[in-house]
């Protein structure tokens, strides 16, 4: 995905980013749907937890 800075209204961004994630191969989908875990907060999935939700976990001491 693109990090660049853009203005434009929040439908064309969808748009735009949808399309970029769709041009993404099914196994470059699901690394980025892993990686868009990381950097949230222990209290997120705290809450989440206690909803009865389901909860994917990346742990930190796996060894590869």
């Amino acid at each position: 995905m693109d990090a660049r800075i853009r203005f434009e209204t929040m439908e064309v961004a969808n748009v735009r980013r949808e399309r970029e994630f769709m041009a993404l191969s099914p196994a470059e989908r699901l690394q980025w749907f892993l990686r868009s875990f990381e950097g949230r907060s222990p209290a997120d999935a705290e809450a989440a937890r206690n909803k009865d939700n389901f909860i994917v976990e990346k742990r930190k001491d796996v060894h590869r």
